[in-house]
């Protein structure tokens, strides 16, 4: 009792002490500051990474604490970030703290400065905060160079959808600099005097290799690449079999690509037995099944990448996963037209294992026939009910049949049906045209579809049996792949047989029937319209014993020759639709197709029922007809046409349109109607409503006016082209009558120059010989003179002057009589002077029939020769003035007398009087030389009667010694007139 006494009292003096230094230590405050505060840059992350520690020498204890943290940026006044972490400190241990900055750190210095204060439930309120610890300076930019524009962040990692900052830095501050994300200018805004940033929200994935982002200056531009991730999906459909219980396969679909280079990884955890794996591939993994007992597995697997973790789990039993592998070694045996053995192998899972196999039959790319097989180790099956020569595929899979989870891979093999002979005869029909009455039969046929050929068609077979002598058989073969084939017959009645022949043997006949004598083809033609299905027709039957009935017609009308096609329908049938056959040409809008359609007796004798025309698509015409314009008069003219080839007619014609313009712009004539063309142009329309009718008249027209005029034909789709307009001007009203006037006229005188040409040389012997004599001239016999009826033929006395000659001569000798010359020097210095007429002796009887005057243009050699000499005349003789001449009678008495008183001497400078003629051509030499060999005088052969009429005469004064003043004789090349 008294050791339980000293124990007591010992320990309650050493628990005393202990507990007086708690008491002090939980009841004063605990001034823990933080120490070695050290702020470091992680410039890959943008992070600031801070570490300290607190110590305090007094205390041993753990106590939960409080760090409250200031981050500024550019000067340790502007804070940016304020946060309090609290952990739990022991003493002298080294905390740690990160924090990432939307804004990279090189663009900006950074300064970080904390206090502390314990928050422990044994520390008694108040808790007071510490003192602050000095500021930290984290300055990223000691460590750049000199260049002049630096870019940040480097190769920056985004995901897509998050936010990003860029910032440039300047050193040079009056550089403009321009910035670019894209080649799409942007503009940010102004931290501090040199730094500028750029937020971008919410950004997109663009391309594997990153979004660029570039600036620039004066100098190189700077760039960064922003390599933004698509979103780490969580992989799906994740399940997990085995073929062969000793792998697993786990197989997923990963997703969309993040677009990165580094991809996900993936790792494949099994919570079981505590074991994972790291997956080889990006959507499988392969796990090995050990040998003990484990027969459930729970997987999870983990998708990772730089920003997110993806996780999804599977939970299933080994048995119920089992997925067997194809079966092999699959093959056809005993391959009959009709039948075929199909054998296969398999992979045995276990002795007591049963597979069920499933075997498909597909003809055509379809399955037409399956089939389920319990199968141990072979599987056979027999499959019937196969057409011959088809192609055929057989394929198998199997599947775990105690546990039926997932069928296995496919396995395929293609085989091939034998022949058979043909099971269906061809559809045949006939085309007969008559020569010389005689059938020319064109057999066609249509090729037998492969379910009814059976196999290759080698030839055809055509026996043509004539009905009127039995055993009359003419055979033809025609080899494939052929379908007509033309036979001339004579005028009996013949039955044609036809077969098509494969491999195996020949089909079911065809039988056509052909009458000796043409059909009755005088069978009014219908009208139809088509659709978008083809022609819809219908019949009335004219038999009840009709066997079938056949509808005929050309795939191309247009071209030549004829494509023909028909379509055979069984004897209930009176109504079909014509649709394009796939194979064939597509019927077209705008082509007149034209139809047949026949009835088939019991003696398969086709007799021509109805005719059919349409189209499927009327269209408007395409072209005009050719116009012919006749009968024009000043008030109508006619225009006539043919008709349109039927080949050619885009739709059916229900008659024309004629257009009349006129140049005047008058009114519509009557039937007309006013219409605007395409152009605004004004135009006059008459309506043909009968497609039958080819001419008309257009009346009401005016005289000397032009029109134009179309004919252009419609149908029910519309008219034809309206610009091919023809001019046409009306007569004069009265030019009718001239043109019956003015044609005989012409054709007279036409008919009167041929004679003239024909007779020229009669009519110039008779009217103007080229030597004329007058006395043989018959036109002269044909004048008559009244006043003088005996003169006939003018002699050369009675020629009458136009012009007298007076030269004057002041100086020179006296003229001298016939014979006399004149010398030189007394035609020196004359000066003509003219008289109008000079008188001459009717009726002279001298050496020669003329008198000779001296021509002005002529060389006066002449009149110095001894044929003619020049008479003075008295120069007191004054000139005297005729008037006009009324007679030549009274012009050859003045004359007379005016010679007969000139006779005698004339002295020098008296004048000289000459005739000046104008028929004469001049002469070399000087006028008043004489010539060197003179000619001899000649007659006088013609007059010529002059062009000008002189107004008046002069003459001298008669007198009873007065003479004429010269003579002279003509020159041999001149006549005398």
């Amino acid at each position: 009792m008294a050791l339980f006494a000293v124990l007591q009292t010992t320990f309650l003096l050493a628990l005393l002490p202990l507990r007086t230094y708690q008491s002090e230590v939980l009841s004063e405050p605990l001034p823990l500051t933080p120490e070695s505060l050290n702020v470091s840059i992680n410039s890959t992350k943008q992070c600031l990474h801070l570490q300290w520690t607190v110590h305090n020498p007094d205390y041993h204890q753990e106590f939960k604490m409080v760090f409250q943290i200031q981050i500024s940026r550019f000067k340790a006044s502007n804070v940016i970030w304020l946060e309090n972490y609290s952990t739990t400190v022991k003493r002298n241990q080294v905390l740690h703290w990160s924090w990432e900055s939307e804004l990279p750190l090189e663009c900006a210095i950074h300064f970080v400065r904390m206090r502390t204060m314990v928050d422990d439930a044994r520390i008694p309120a108040p808790r007071l905060w510490s003192n602050w610890s000095s500021w930290e300076k984290a300055d990223a930019q000691n460590s750049l160079g000199d260049h002049p524009l630096y870019v940040f962040p480097k190769d920056k990692l985004v995901e897509e959808g998050s936010n990003v900052t860029v910032c440039y830095i300047s050193r040079n501050h009056q550089d403009n600099i321009s910035c670019y994300l894209e080649d799409v200018l942007i503009y940010g805004r102004q931290l501090d005097q040199n730094v500028w940033a750029f937020e971008f929200k919410n950004v997109s994935f663009i391309r594997k290799t990153g979004t660029n982002f570039y600036c620039k200056g004066q100098g190189d531009p700077e760039g960064v690449v922003l390599l933004v991730s698509k979103v780490l999906e969580e992989p799906r459909d994740f399940s997990c079999e085995t073929q062969d219980l000793k792998t697993l396969t786990c197989t997923w679909d990963p997703g969309n690509d993040t677009g990165l280079i580094q991809l996900p990884s993936y790792t494949l955890f099994e919570s079981f037995s505590g074991k994972k794996t790291l997956c080889k591939h990006r959507n499988r993994c392969d796990w090995q099944v050990t040998q003990d007992s484990q027969e459930m597995y729970n997987f999870t697997l983990v998708a990772e990448n730089y920003f997110r973790k993806r996780s999804v789990s599977i939970l299933f039993n080994l048995i119920h996963g089992v997925h067997p592998m194809a079966p092999y070694s699959l093959f056809p045996k005993s391959v009959s037209a009709t039948n075929a053995t199909v054998t296969w192998k398999v992979y045995s899972i276990g002795s007591s294992s049963a597979l069920l196999c499933q075997l498909q039959l597909l003809g055509e790319g379809k399955v037409i026939q399956q089939h389920n097989i319990s199968v141990r180790v072979n599987g056979e099956y027999l499959l019937s009910e196969l057409k011959p020569d088809t192609e055929y595929m057989a394929r198998v899979r199997c599947a775990y049949a105690d546990h039926f989870w997932k069928w296995s891979e496919l396995i395929s093999q293609n085989f091939t049906t034998a022949e058979a002979a043909p099971s269906e005869a061809p559809d045949v029909w006939r085309d007969v045209t008559f020569v010389s009455g005689h059938p020319t039969v064109t057999l066609f046929w249509k090729p037998l579809s492969k379910v009814h050929a059976n196999g290759k068609i080698l030839f055809y077979n055509v026996v043509v049996e004539n009905l009127d002598e039995p055993s009359s058989l003419k055979v033809l073969s025609v080899p494939a792949p052929a379908n007509s084939t033309k036979v001339t017959l004579n005028q009996s009645s013949y039955q044609i047989y036809v077969t098509a022949h494969n491999s195996v043997g020949p089909s079911p006949a065809s039988a056509v029937a052909i009458s000796g004598h043409p059909g009755n083809e005088n069978v009014e033609e219908g009208r139809m319209n088509g659709t978008e299905d083809g022609f819809p027709m219908s019949w009335k039957p004219q038999s009840r014993n009709a066997t079938g009935y056949v509808v005929e017609w050309c795939d191309s009308p247009q071209h030549l020759p004829c494509v023909l096609r028909w379509k055979n329908l069984g004897p209930t049938n009176t109504d079909t639709v014509i649709s394009s056959e796939p194979s064939r040409c597509a019927f077209r809008p705008g082509v007149r197709y034209n139809f047949r359609i026949y009835e088939i007796s019991t003696k398969r004798m086709a007799h021509l029922l109805e005719k059919k025309a349409g189209y499927l698509k009327e269209l408007a015409p395409s072209y005009n007809p050719k116009v012919n314009m006749s009968n024009l008069t000043s008030h109508s003219f006619t225009l006539s046409w043919k008709d349109y080839p039927t080949e050619s007619q885009t739709g059916f014609i229900q008659g024309y349109y004629v257009y009349l313009k006129s140049k005047t712009g008058e009114k519509c004539h009557r039937g007309f109607e006013k219409t605007f063309l395409t152009d605004n142009s004004v135009c006059c329309k008459y309506t043909i409503d009968n497609p039958d009718q080819k001419t008309f008249v257009v009346k009401d027209l005016q005289p000397e006016s032009a029109y134009e005029f179309l004919v252009t034909p419609y149908t029910s789709a519309g008219e034809g082209p309206l610009d091919d307009f023809r001019k046409v001007t009306t007569p004069d009203e009265y030019s009718h009558i001239l043109i019956h006037i003015i044609l005989p006229m012409v054709f007279f005188v036409f008919v009167i120059m041929i004679i003239c040409y024909l007779k020229s040389q009669w009519l110039k012997d008779k009217c103007y010989p080229d030597i004329p004599d007058p006395y043989k001239s018959s036109v002269l016999s044909l004048i008559k003179f009244k006043e003088n009826p005996h003169i006939t033929i003018m002699n050369v006395n009675d020629c009458v002057p136009d012009a007298i000659e007076v030269v004057n001569k002041p100086e020179g000798s006296k003229m001298q009589f016939v014979g006399t010359r004149k010398s030189p020097t007394e035609t020196k210095g004359t000066k003509p002077a003219y008289l109008d007429l000079l008188p001459t002796e009717k009726n002279y009887s001298g050496p020669g029939p003329c008198i000779c005057f001296e021509n002005f243009t002529y060389n006066q050699a002449a009149s110095d020769l001894g044929y003619c000499g020049h008479f003075p005349v008295t120069p007191q003789a004054p000139h005297c003035q005729l008037g006009p001449l009324t007679s030549p009678e009274n012009l050859l008495k003045t004359l007379e007398q005016n010679y007969m008183n000139s006779l005698g001497e004339i002295p020098a400078g008296e004048a000289n009087l000459n005739y000046v003629s104008q028929l004469a051509s001049p002469m070399s030499g000087d006028r008043e030389s004489p010539p060197t060999n003179p000619p001899e005088p000649a007659l006088c052969s013609e007059y010529k009667m002059q062009m000008a009429i002189p107004l008046g005469l002069a003459s001298p004064a008669r007198s009873e010694n007065s003479s004429l003043s010269s003579t002279a004789l003509l020159d041999p090349r001149e006549h005398c007139h």
